[in-house]
């Protein structure tokens, strides 16, 4: 699975601290989870979807799609 995170993060303005604040997590979470090095229990990739203003199905995508 690949995630679009830091994407995501990035347009809208956000740094890892301060996703990682407003999801109630550190920021080393929300760095491993952009480098594909954690997967987020479901209760947080919906928060990070909501913080993030789009859905758990744009932010991670299987690598199948083509």
């Amino acid at each position: 699975m690949e995630n679009q995170i830091k994407k995501f993060r990035s347009s809208a303005k956000l740094s890892q601290a301060e996703l990682a604040k407003r999801c109630k997590v550190s920021r080393q979470t929300i760095n491993a989870i952009e480098n594909d090095k954690y997967d987020p229990t479901l209760q947080l990739a919906f928060d990070i979807a909501a913080v993030l203003n789009t859905t758990v199905d744009e932010l991670f995508t299987s690598g199948t799609q083509g």
